[in-house]
């Protein structure tokens, strides 16, 4: 029961509704009761039998009472309202902005810091973010609906970044939990924070070196534990947020001693390294030593540039000194990285790591720096190492350490360099593969029209005629130039590949007698091979074609003789893993290489030998498409190729295929094949042919009219469905273009099978089929790729004649 003076609970309310139900319920019982004791003394004639028994029902129904009144359960209340507090302070605890919706979108229940972060508490999607990721919020939360869960990321408020994720939740999932955190963006503050709480700031500690890095306001964000021990006393003290310069005290002869250590003691140096390139108020990275009142610093003579130089070689950051006269002091290894300089070696001036045009201006700027007022700055410049990427060299004046008069600092960014070469060389190879696939297309019409009608004037000559040389030369040129437009298609990754399981071994012993002929006499062939390689798919003939390109290139590398080597050998996940590759996949791979011994390739060319038509050769002796092809084939059969190469050590182009995964395919019973549908023999019946370059229509209608076939035309898919819809059950096949205006064919063909249900299809295209057939998803249809002879055709028309009578 509720307390007094106090509103009644429900279950309290519950109880007493109970109580009083089974205490309406006593004048049954004892009714009950005493008619079953009339009806035993009735029947037997002993009234003490009949009270017994009255007094045990009784008895009964009062243990039963008292038995559901103390044990029974309590009834669960199904019309129970959530406690939204117990999730509110869950949320608040969670430390991340947290929102829950129901199905009308009505927001029931938020945390503080998502008020914080959304005024008002807007309910999701309907958020106050930048333009258009209002409509991905929504998209998200459709998905949460609908999949269970949603996710959108860098949603953008302003200067922050959010990410989302949304769940479908509750009894009967009929709520939404959205989740919204912060995109943290990695700073070089953050850099110098870990570097200085972790272990490099015990190892600085050990030397003797007090660090400390302050904001642009001049108060601490973090030390290491040296610097707290001298200027607050205890190694755990918390100093952050506190004003740098008040732990420190400078006497009437400019030295600097921590404020709280007595007079007398040893004075301190102090060096400050800017960590924003350009901004001398920014924040910066204080480095503090011991010396002695005459300059030098204590510890057996040691002077104070060493301790600096020991600190700056364990920093991850290219670090070098140089002294007023321009001279190299000291460069710690990472800069000796960035800057290209081999081991062991130091340039004496820092314009010997750039290009010969910005000597100068390093060579100024060093002595500006030098002998100016204590400055910090950048500029841009060229290294020697890698002329075509320009890097910022960071220069700081400093003061106090003896010779040392210019702070160097260079970033180690070759392998962000060599990443964004590769997506950029990537996105350039994507776009000329575009731009290649379409002139492809449109030359391979071109050429269909010209050798079809080549052959059909051979079919009126015979060898011996004046005319027939003439012609036959025509086609042979024609068939020249259908092989380049292969070259297109392979690069642009668009060509027709016929793959198969194989391996690698067996490709190479099939090329190697091919390969001796080519190589010559004074270049020497080395083949080995390694264990346990994984099968592969890809295409025989086209695998083939890129072994032969690659070794034809490396004999060309070779004027004076020399080896190639063709290795392959098996490259495991946790290799590939190892490798630490941006854009080799984790997994199983059968590798092929083929290196050279050779002049190797230039670090300006190197980036640019996969492009069409780029050669290193002399004009008339090449065509720029060998590696294009190559690389094209290679991405086509879904691997990677790398070139590798030091100048004079000869140059190296592997391939990454991936370990086919062996399936058991299942076995299907042979369709039979018949001639036509209609029992006729070969060349006989009706055909549309639905074409929109009006010389191949015109070429095919001729070649398959002169086959026996009657031939119907259309210049479109609308206009095919005219003719369709005219000819009725008389149409036997249907050869149609994929590309066309206004209605392309395989939409034409969608319409038609609805009322031609087993008309057989045979499309032509300029394109691969692979391509094709991944945006057309149409049953029992026949390709031919383009450009084709007349008798290709023919055989084409008649096979999905017959195929299409099997399928019948």
């Amino acid at each position: 029961m509720a307390g007094q003076g106090a509103a009644p609970r429900k279950d309290d309310i519950v109880a007493l509704t109970a109580q009083r139900t089974a205490w309406g319920q006593l004048p049954l019982i004892l009714l009950a009761a005493a008619g079953c004791a009339a009806i035993i003394w009735f029947a037997v004639g002993e009234a003490a039998l009949a009270a017994g028994f009255a007094a045990t029902l009784i008895g009964a129904g009062a243990l039963a009472y008292i038995f559901t009144r103390n044990f029974s359960p309590p009834s669960a209340d199904a019309d129970a309202v959530p406690d939204w507090t117990i999730a509110r302070a869950a949320a608040d605890a969670s430390g991340v902005a947290i929102a829950i919706t129901d199905r009308a979108g009505r927001l029931v229940c938020a945390s503080d810091l998502y008020g914080e972060w959304f005024p008002g508490y807007p309910a999701p999607p309907h958020l106050p973010v930048d333009e258009g990721d209002a409509d991905r919020l929504s998209s998200a939360g459709r998905a949460g609906w609908r999949d269970g869960t949603g996710r959108v990321e860098g949603v953008g408020k302003g200067a922050l970044r959010i990410d989302a994720d949304i769940c479908r939740t509750g009894r009967s999932d009929d709520y939404l939990l959205w989740r919204f955190t912060p995109v943290k963006h990695a700073s070089i503050l953050d850099d110098f924070n870990r570097l200085l709480t972790g272990d490099a700031g015990w190892q600085l500690s050990e030397a003797g070196v007090m660090a400390a890095m302050i904001g642009g306001e001049g108060r601490v964000r973090a030390a290491n534990g040296a610097f707290l021990l001298r200027a607050a006393g205890r190694i755990d003290a918390n100093v952050a947020g506190r004003d740098f310069a008040s732990y420190l005290r400078v006497d009437g002869k400019g030295q600097v001693f921590f404020a709280r250590e007595e007079r007398g003691v040893v004075p301190i140096r102090l060096l400050q390294v800017p960590l924003k390139p350009g901004s001398t108020e920014g924040p910066r990275l204080i480095l503090l030593i011991d010396e002695k009142p005459g300059g030098a610093a204590t510890g057996d003579g040691t002077s104070a540039l060493s301790y600096i130089e020991t600190l700056l070689s364990l920093l991850p950051f290219g670090l070098a000194m140089a002294d007023r006269d321009g001279r190299v002091l000291f460069l710690n290894d990472a800069f000796a990285r960035a800057a290209g300089v081999k081991p062991g070696e130091k340039p004496a001036y820092p314009g010997d790591i750039v290009v010969r045009e910005d000597q100068a201006v390093v060579a100024d700027s060093v002595r500006r720096y030098a002998v100016g007022p204590q400055m910090s700055g950048d500029i841009a410049i060229r290294m020697r190492a890698q002329p075509d990427e320009p890097v910022a060299l960071s220069m700081a004046g400093v003061r106090g350490l003896g010779e040392a008069a210019v702070l160097l600092s260079l970033k180690d960014n070759s392998e962000e360099s060599k990443l964004k070469r590769q997506v950029a060389q990537a996105t350039k190879m994507q776009a000329i593969g575009q731009l290649a696939g379409g002139v492809a297309h449109d030359f391979n019409n071109i050429l269909t029209a010209i050798i079809g009608h080549c052959d059909l004037m051979l079919m009126r000559h015979t060898p011996g005629d004046s005319d027939y040389d003439d012609i036959q030369q025509i086609k042979s040129n024609s068939n020249r130039a259908a092989g380049l437009t292969r070259q297109l298609l392979a690069f642009s990754r668009q060509q027709t590949l016929r793959p198969q399981v194989l391996q690698l071994p067996d490709i190479v012993a099939d090329v190697s007698n091919l390969l001796n002929r080519l190589l010559g006499e004074n270049v020497k062939l080395e083949v080995s091979h390694g264990r346990s390689l994984g099968p592969v798919r890809a295409d025989p003939g086209q695998l083939e074609q890129v072994i032969v390109n690659l070794a034809v290139n490396a004999r060309d590398a070779m004027p004076n003789g020399g080896t190639v080597n063709i290795q392959t050998y098996a490259v495991p996940a946790a290799r590939v893993r190892e490798m630490r590759s941006d854009i080799l996949p984790i997994g199983d791979y059968t590798a092929l290489r083929v290196s050279d011994t050779g002049h190797g390739i230039p670090p300006d060319v190197i980036s640019k030998i996969f492009e069409p038509f780029y050669t290193t050769k002399e004009v008339g002796k090449g065509t720029g498409l060998g590696l294009s092809t190559v690389y094209g084939i290679v991405k086509q059969s879904g691997g990677f190729i790398f070139a590798e190469s030091e100048a004079g050590r000869g140059a190296s182009f592997v391939i990454y295929l991936p370990v086919h995964a062996a399936v058991t395919p299942e076995r299907t019973a042979d369709k039979p094949r018949i001639a036509d549908k209609r029992g006729e023999t070969w060349g006989t019946g009706t055909i549309l042919l639905v074409e929109d370059e009006d010389m191949v229509r015109a070429v095919a209608e001729r070649a398959l009219s002169r086959q026996g076939y009657t031939v119907l035309t259309a210049a479109d898919g609308e206009q095919g469905l005219e003719v369709l819809a005219r000819g009725g059950e008389t149409i036997d096949l249907l050869i149609s273009d994929v590309v066309m205006p206004n209605m392309d064919g395989p939409t034409m063909v969608s319409h038609a099978r609805k009322t031609h249900p087993d008309l057989p299809v045979l499309f032509m295209s300029g394109y691969a089929e692979e391509q094709l057939r991944k945006s057309i998803d149409i049953a029992n249809v026949a390709f031919l790729p383009k450009p084709f002879s007349v008798s290709q055709l023919a055989e084409a028309a008649r096979d999905a004649m017959g195929a299409g009578a099997a399928v019948s």
